[in-house]
């Protein structure tokens, strides 16, 4: 019998593996892998697993994995290629009272937000997103200026805007 949690690191793989903008794929490429289950469990599958569609360099929207994308920020070629898309996603940045707001293009929200849950945790307590907006709530007597600063290292582009202002 196969476990849950093997099932879980094969989506991953899968999805890192063979972008793919539909689950039949996925559920076809499992199959061949000796994994019989539903679509339904694939779509809780990727819900657990944070799984989202972004737009690829072409604009058209690809399921991503966004641990397998934060854990190679650190790595130049990958960083590159993440700071591209995050900084192609992000429109503007601002403060409402102690929470920060970031609007980005559609599709590129959940992604923004899961590598900010991702990286900023001293600073940042979570995040909430929606298609094209993410709220981000600090930690209690964390600065503007460190929110910023830590955004800054995720989202370069963040510079940028602020300087405009």
């Amino acid at each position: 019998m196969i476990t849950k949690r093997r099932r879980l690191a094969v989506v991953q793989e899968l999805v890192n593996l063979h972008p793919s903008n539909n689950q039949s794929k996925l559920l076809k490429l499992l199959h061949e892998r000796g994994f019989k289950i539903t679509q339904t469990t694939l779509s809780r599958d990727i819900k657990q697993l944070k799984i989202c569609k972004v737009p690829n360099d072409k604009g058209d929207y690809l399921y991503t994995n966004p641990k397998q994308e934060t854990t190679n920020l650190n790595r130049s070629p990958k960083k590159n290629k993440i700071n591209a898309i995050l900084n192609r996603g992000f429109i503007s940045f601002e403060f409402s009272y102690q929470f920060g707001i970031i609007k980005t293009h559609t599709g590129y929200a959940n992604l923004i937000a899961s590598d900010i849950d991702s990286l900023a945790s001293p600073v940042i307590t979570g995040t909430i997103a929606s298609e094209n907006t993410v709220l981000i709530i600090p930690r209690e007597g964390v600065s503007r200026e460190d929110v910023f600063n830590t955004l800054e290292m995720i989202i370069p582009a963040i510079k940028k805007e602020s300087e405009e202002i």
